[in-house]
């Protein structure tokens, strides 16, 4: 089995073990704390008539809100078990949803195709990609973004991983939420800081603006407080 196909399947895995229920991945969190905060870093570059495509969409929570601030709204995961759960959690289709794995270049471009230019929202997916994989995620973005789309691009930091650790060795161990992760063999903070501006920019993207943030979860520390990890955002462009 190829590198690509066992990081598939470990996320196919992780969704077919993750119930409906809103908040059962560690970063299901609320758009109000996610893609509600990050559109409005967006929205001063960004051209909302155009659509807007969610890349790693999960279970399509943030989707949902995206499409309540874009005419059209497209969710694309890695996994098709993600994207079942995104269906099921949108009955009335305020949004769509496929497959699509970033790193088949043919069919980013076939899809830039059938969307014209569009804006990007991706949420933490260069950091957890296989190493090699992180240009063509990259690239992916740029192909989509076209001349008119912009992109907002967040990821974690190093800092997460000392945070992550700090949760794992929590009494007890890993609370549920993380000790699923680890058990599908997901790797959170998996990238350097330095990498991911590299990456944008080897790509063939501009970075029109960029800052520290934090990364709300769904898990909590052992006192009820809710566990943030340290990351950072990038509005991007063709260069």
């Amino acid at each position: 089995m190829s590198v690509s196909e066992r990081y598939r399947q470990a996320w196919e895995s992780y969704w077919r073990e993750t119930s409906d229920a809103p908040g059962d991945a560690i970063w299901d969190a609320d758009p109000s704390l996610s893609a509600a905060p990050h559109l409005d870093l967006l929205a001063p570059h960004a051209d909302t008539s155009l659509p807007i495509v969610d890349l790693g969409c999960g279970n399509g929570t943030q989707t949902r809100y995206l499409a309540s601030r874009f005419g059209r709204a497209l969710g694309v995961d890695l996994a098709q078990t993600a994207v079942e759960h995104a269906r099921r959690a949108d009955p009335a289709g305020a949004a769509e949803y496929r497959r699509l794995s970033l790193t088949d270049a043919a069919a980013v471009a076939d899809l830039g195709r059938r969307l014209g230019d569009t804006n990007v929202y991706m949420r933490a997916v260069i950091h957890q990609s296989d190493a090699a994989d992180r240009r063509p995620v990259a690239e992916a973005v740029a192909t989509l973004l076209g001349r008119r789309g912009r992109g907002f691009v967040v990821e974690l930091t190093a800092g997460s991983k000392a945070v992550l650790g700090e949760l794992a060795a929590s009494p007890g161990g890993p609370p549920p939420k993380l000790r699923r992760v680890f058990d599908h063999g997901l790797r959170p903070a998996d990238a350097a800081d330095k990498e991911v501006p590299e990456v944008l920019a080897e790509a063939g993207l501009e970075i029109l603006a960029d800052g520290p943030t934090a990364l709300a979860q769904t898990e909590q520390w052992p006192d009820g407080s809710r566990v943030d990890l340290p990351a950072h955002w990038f509005v991007v462009s063709r260069a």
